[in-house]
C-alpha cells in the first residue's frame, strides 16, 4: 500500500503544509498567509494563537484538498524560521506575544553582549560574526531589562519550532540548526554556552531539550490529531531550520551546490562537510539539515520588501487580483519588464529591517536614492528588485571568499516564481540562475526527507534528495547588461557605506 510523508513549512508570513509520495514527489500543497504585528519602529509580533491556528487549518485544507486516507501518512516533519521567540509558563503556555526573529528593539542589549564577549569570541562558540538584535540571546535580556514581569514568570523559552513541536507532542525539543543563531548555542560541542547564560540570568532547565536534527522525538498527541485531521500516535520529526530544510529539499545536499531563496528573507546556502569559520568574519556558519554538516548561510530582508511595497503601493495591482485572480506579483513582472536595467540611475538599499550577513547591521535602514521627476512606480519595483539582487551578488562574493567557487545558482521560494527578478539575478551576478520543479514546496520537502528517513521510510536523505532536482528554467546572465550592472553595484556599496554615517534615529536608539 502507497505511503505518504507530510512536511510543514512555518514560514515568516505563510505556513505551507505539503504531501510526498515514496518517491519524494510532491502529490499535493497548501498554504495560509497570515499578517505580522508592528506596533512601533522595530518590533514585530505575532500571537501564538496564529500560528496554531493557521498550521491547523493549513494542514487540515491540505487534507481535504488532496483526499489522502490520512492512514497513509507515515511521519509529520517540520521546517521553520529561526529565531522567533516566545515565552512559556510551567504549563508550557505562552505568555504574551512571539518576537518575531526580525523585531530589533533590542539594539541596546546586542552592543552590550558583544562588547561584553568580544565579537571574535562570539564566532568562535556559536558559528555567528557577531551580535545582532534580531538573535535570542538580545531578546532575553531585552525581556529582563524592559519586561522584568515576563521574564521572571517564564518557565522556558522557546524557539517557534520548539514551541510547535510541543504543542504537537507534549515535548519541548530543539536541534542544531535552529539554535546556531540563538547566540547561547556552542556549535562546537552541540551544548549550550554555559557563559552566555550565566549572563542573560538563565540555566538549561529554562530552555528545550536537545536532538538530533530530524530525529523523532515523539508521537502526535490525540487532542493534537484532533485539531488537524490526522491520526494519533504518527510519528513527528523534530525537523531542521527552513532554510536548511529549503536546501535539502532542492537537492542542495552535498558540498559544491550554491542555493538562494528569496522569500520574506534573502538567504542563501551552501553546504560544506566540516565546520568551517569565516577569519573575515562576515558570513556565518550554521549546522545543516543533516547531522554532521554545516552550511554557510547567509541572510537579510528580501522578498519581504516587495511584499511591503505591494500592500502600501499597489492597491490597483491588487483590485485586479481580486477581481480577476491575476496575481499581484504578477502584475509587478509585467511592469518591471517595461523598465530598463539600472532602473534610470534608481539605487534601492532594501534594508526595511537592518541589514544581515555578510553586511550585518541592525541599524541600516532602506533608501531610494536618485529620484527624478522622470521616475514612475514601475521603476520603483525594478529598483527594489535589483536592489535585493545587489545584496545577492555581496553574498556570493563573501562566500567565495571562503574558497567555495559559485558558478550557478539554484533559485527557490517565492522569488523563484518572478522570471523578472530571476533573469536579474543572473544579470547581476553574471552567473546563470536555475528554478527547480516543486521549489515552493522546497522546505517542506527537506522537512518530509528528514522525517522520513528517521522513520526508517528510506534509507538515503542525500539520494532522495538530489533525485528528485530538476530544474524547470534557466536564466542565462545577459553580457549586455553586465556593465550596467557593475557600475549598480559600485554605487549600491558606496550608498551602503555612507548612510552608516547619518544620525542613529531615536525611535531606534529606544
Amino acid at each position: 500500500m502507497s505511503w505518504y510523508v507530510l512536511g510543514v513549512d512555518v514560514g515568516t508570513t505563510a505556513i505551507k503544509a505539503a504531501l510526498f509520495d515514496e518517491d519524494g514527489t510532491e502529490i499535493a500543497e497548501h498554504a495560509e498567509e497570515y499578517d505580522l504585528l508592528t506596533p512601533r519602529a522595530g518590533y514585530v509580533e505575532l500571537e501564538p494563537g496564529t500560528y496554531t491556528e493557521t498550521f491547523a487549518e493549513a494542514v487540515a485544507s491540505l487534507l481535504r484538498e488532496s483526499s489522502v486516507d490520512v492512514q497513509q501518512i507515515r511521519a509529520l516533519g517540520l521546517s521553520a524560521q529561526g529565531e522567533t521567540m516566545l515565552c512559556l509558563d510551567s504549563a508550557d503556555r505562552p505568555l504574551g506575544r512571539a518576537i518575531v526573529w526580525m523585531d530589533n528593539r533590542a539594539s541596546a542589549e546586542s552592543d552590550e553582549l558583544e562588547a561584553h564577549f568580544g565579537r571574535p569570541t562570539i564566532h568562535a562558540v556559536t558559528g555567528q560574526p557577531a551580535m545582532d538584535p534580531i538573535w535570542p540571546a538580545a531578546k532575553i535580556l531585552w525581556l529582563e531589562r524592559n519586561d522584568p514581569d515576563r521574564f521572571a514568570a517564564t518557565a522556558r523559552f522557546a524557539l517557534l519550532k520548539d514551541f510547535l513541536v510541543q504543542r504537537l507532542t507534549g515535548r519541548l525539543v530543539s536541534e542544531d540548526s535552529l539554535l546556531c543563531s540563538t547566540l547561547f548555542w556552542d556549535i562546537n560541542t552541540r551544548k549550550y554556552w554555559p557563559e552566555m547564560l550565566d549572563y542573560l540570568g538563565i540555566d538549561t532547565e529554562k530552555l528545550p531539550e536537545i536532538a538530533d536534527q530530524g530525529e523523532i522525538v515523539g508521537a502526535l498527541t490525540e487532542s493534537a490529531a484532533t485539531e488537524l485531521g490526522l491520526p494519533a500516535g504518527l510519528p513527528v520529526s523534530v525537523g531542521a531550520l527552513d532554510q536548511a530544510c529549503g536546501a535539502l529539499g532542492l537537492g542542495n545536499a552535498v558540498p559544491g551546490l550554491f542555493s538562494e531563496s528569496t522569500g520574506s528573507a534573502l538567504t542563501t546556502v551552501t553546504v560544506v562537510d566540516e565546520l568551517r569559520l569565516d577569519a573575515a568574519g562576515r558570513v556565518p556558519c550554521f549546522a545543516a539539515a543533516l547531522p554532521g554538516q554545516y552550511m554557510l548561510h547567509t541572510f537579510s530582508t528580501g522578498g519581504m520588501v516587495m511584499r511591503w511595497f505591494r500592500d502600501e503601493f499597489c492597491s490597483s495591482e491588487r483590485r485586479v487580483e481580486e477581481l480577476c485572480g491575476i496575481n499581484a506579483y504578477q502584475l509587478i513582472d509585467e511592469e518591471v519588464r517595461r523598465v530598463d536595467p539600472g532602473s534610470d540611475g534608481l539605487v534601492v538599499l532594501p534594508h526595511l529591517q537592518g541589514s544581515g550577513p555578510p553586511d550585518l547591521d541592525p541599524h541600516a535602514r532602506g533608501a531610494f536614492f536618485g529620484l527624478t521627476l522622470s521616475h514612475t512606480k514601475q521603476h520603483l519595483s525594478r529598483g527594489i528588485m535589483e536592489g535585493v539582487a545587489m545584496v545577492l551578488r555581496r553574498m556570493i562574493e563573501s562566500t567565495e571568499d571562503l574558497g567555495v567557487e559559485i558558478t550557478e545558482i539554484i533559485s527557490l521560494s517565492g522569488g523563484a516564481k518572478s522570471a523578472a527578478w530571476c533573469q536579474i539575478k543572473a544579470d547581476a551576478t553574471g552567473r546563470p540562475v536555475h528554478t527547480v520543479k516543486g521549489a515552493g514546496s522546497a522546505a517542506c520537502r527537506g522537512a518530509a526527507i528528514i522525517a522520513g528517513v528517521a522513520a526508517e521510510l528510506w534509507p538515503s536523505a542525500i539520494d532522495i534528495a538530489c533525485a528528485g532536482m530538476e530544474f524547470s528554467s534557466t536564466y542565462k546572465p545577459n553580457a549586455a547588461n553586465a556593465a550596467i550592472y557593475d557600475d549598480l553595484y559600485t554605487r549600491f556599496l558606496a550608498l551602503q557605506e555612507a548612510t552608516k554615517l547619518l544620525p542613529r534615529p531615536a525611535s531606534i536608539a529606544s
